[in-house]
């Protein structure tokens, strides 16, 4: 198993210099799992920033070559639970198969004040995709 941590140059690059947005777990048989940071976006509304969410989790996978697809697990925090749908709405547009894991929690703040969602995944890529 080989783990790899860094921040893709072809993707949006963090917010700080003290993460990565990407940990790539390679198995020997040549699938890895990615553990990709929470992300957030800007945008006046919370489907705005949804939207630019997962663009840039897209972004992020396509450089580890994986898709939202391949998506397992999803983790949303919102700020407000009451605009569950909105967020839902955008989340479907992206995500179209089978529904991945998920959680999704309520908290006071984000670590900027003007972000009302971060959403971090895990994604599984099979053998002969990097």
């Amino acid at each position: 198993m080989q783990i790899t941590l860094g921040n893709p140059a072809s993707a949006p690059q963090p917010l700080s210099p003290y993460y990565s947005q990407v940990a790539r777990v390679e198995h020997a048989d040549g699938s890895a799992l990615l553990f990709v940071s929470g992300q957030i976006a800007e945008g006046a509304t919370l489907a705005e920033q949804s939207r630019g969410v997962f663009e840039t989790l897209d972004a992020l996978l396509k450089a580890h070559g994986a898709a939202l697809a391949d998506v397992i697990n999803i983790r949303t925090y919102l700020t407000d639970i009451g605009k569950l749908e909105e967020y839902g709405a955008v989340r479907r547009e992206f995500l179209t198969g089978t529904p991945p894991t998920s959680m999704t929690f309520e908290v006071p703040r984000l670590f900027r004040p003007e972000a009302q969602i971060e959403v971090e995944v895990v994604a599984a890529v099979p053998a002969g995709r990097s």
